[in-house]
């Protein structure tokens, strides 16, 4: 397997201006049309994709490799082990060579669409915007599904007032320089704009489409993603409690 680019070595190549970075497990059904939709809403602009395999069982990895000639700003990256979608998003902002991230969901329910104007509004933002989060305007998701994401959102909106009324929604734009400034952990994706606001950064969410899924299953039952969300409120809670505000940085000389 070919090892990860290094910062090194991909500062002598022209950079990009926009990295999307989709983290796919178990998406082979969805991936290949997914990357084509990506190519084409970012097409005329600067940008690269990057895939990153968490482990898939399926024929996931090999269908987007496939895709190497048809689609030349394609990069693709594999997890040896399964590791989650919070480590799988962060080995492709690691590995992406553009200061602006965009992030989409593997399973094709984030239209690609809607991505450009994400990753343009942030570029043309202030320094101190880190993040523009996606609101699903009308979800095509199970009432169960959507019962219970309103009940996490709520909770952890009252709790966290972090003003992110769909932090759920994989779609969003991110400074890469902010994105690594923030603490890592396990299911940390569904935290970004309360991570962001810890770090001194605003944020902004713009609404955005969603569509059904057509291929493959989601890996998270009700039940399973409602017992993160709780356990991983808890610690995100201490963290913010943990946060001291230096007021700025001033360079003297």
């Amino acid at each position: 397997m070919a090892p990860v680019e290094t910062p090194l070595k991909a500062s002598r190549e022209a950079l990009p201006m926009m990295s999307v970075v989709v983290p796919v497990y178990d998406e082979e059904g969805a991936a290949p049309s997914l990357a084509r939709e990506i190519a084409a809403a970012f097409a005329g602009m600067d940008f690269e994709i990057l895939f990153v395999d968490d482990a898939s069982r399926d024929g996931t990895l090999a269908s987007i490799a496939a895709l190497a000639a048809e689609i030349p700003q394609l990069r693709v990256l594999a997890h040896r082990r399964n590791a989650g979608q919070s480590r799988a998003i962060r080995t492709g902002v690691l590995a992406a060579r553009a200061p602006i991230i965009v992030t989409l969901d593997g399973d094709g329910q984030n239209d690609p669409a809607d991505a450009p104007a994400l990753a343009m509004a942030l570029q043309a933002a202030p320094d101190g915007l880190g993040l523009i989060g996606g609101e699903r305007a009308s979800r095509k998701d199970t009432a169960a599904k959507r019962w219970a994401s309103r009940l996490a959102n709520g909770i952890r909106r009252r709790l966290l007032n972090d003003r992110a009324v769909d932090t759920g929604c994989g779609l969003k734009a991110m400074r890469r320089e902010a994105f690594l400034r923030l603490p890592y952990f396990d299911h940390m994706h569904r935290y970004l704009p309360a991570l962001m606001l810890r770090e001194g950064f605003e944020v902004a969410f713009q609404p955005v489409g969603h569509r059904p899924r057509h291929a493959g299953r989601s890996k998270y039952s009700n039940l399973g993603r409602l017992i993160a969300a709780f356990t991983d409120l808890a610690g995100v809670i201490w963290l913010g409690s943990r946060a001291r505000d230096h007021g700025g940085v001033e360079e003297l000389k």
